[in-house]
C-alpha cells in the first residue's frame, strides 16, 4: 500500500484516530518501513506544555500498524499483541515524527521498531518495539 491508500484506509476503518481534527498523518511508506507525523492538538497535551505519554504510545502503535499494512495490504484485523515504549526525554511542544522499521514479518507475527523524534529539534524522544498478530489469510 502506498501513502494515499494507507491514509484512505485509516480514514475509512479508523476514523477515531483523527476524529477531532487531523493530527496523525502518513508521510511515507516503502519496503519494510513507514513514517508518520503527529501534529498535536490540545487533547494531546499535558500540563507543562508537552505531548502526553499516551499520545506517543498511540503514535508508535499507529505507525507500526501502517508499516505492516504497507507490506501486507489492508488487513484491518491485524492487532497489537505487545508494545513496549521507552520515553527518553520531554518532547518540545510541536510535531513529532515517527519512523517504524519492520524487524520481522512472518505469516502470523510482525515485529516492528519505532523511533519518535521531535519535529522541533530532531531529538529522539521515545523508542518503542511492537509485535502484531496477523490473522490467517483465507488460503492459509
Amino acid at each position: 500500500m502506498d501513502v494515499e491508500a494507507l491514509s484512505s484506509f485509516l480514514e475509512r476503518e479508523f476514523p477515531q484516530v483523527n476524529a477531532d481534527g487531523l493530527a496523525f498523518t502518513v508521510i511515507d511508506a516503502g519496503p519494510g518501513f513507514a513514517s508518520m507525523r503527529l501534529d498535536p492538538l490540545e487533547r494531546h497535551l499535558r500540563p507543562g506544555g508537552t505531548v502526553s505519554g499516551p499520545t506517543l504510545f498511540a503514535l508508535a502503535d499507529i505507525t507500526a500498524y501502517v508499516a505492516i499494512l504497507a507490506q501486507i495490504g489492508p488487513v484491518a484485523l491485524a492487532v497489537t499483541t505487545n508494545l513496549n515504549i521507552n520515553f527518553l526525554r520531554k518532547p518540545e511542544l510541536g510535531p513529532i515524527d515517527a519512523v517504524a522499521n519492520l524487524l520481522k514479518l512472518g505469516k502470523r507475527l510482525a515485529v516492528v521498531e519505532i523511533a519518535m523524534t521531535s519535529g522541533v529539534n530532531g531529538e529522539l524522544v521515545a523508542h518503542a518495539t511492537s509485535t502484531y498478530s496477523i490473522p490467517p489469510r483465507v488460503s492459509d
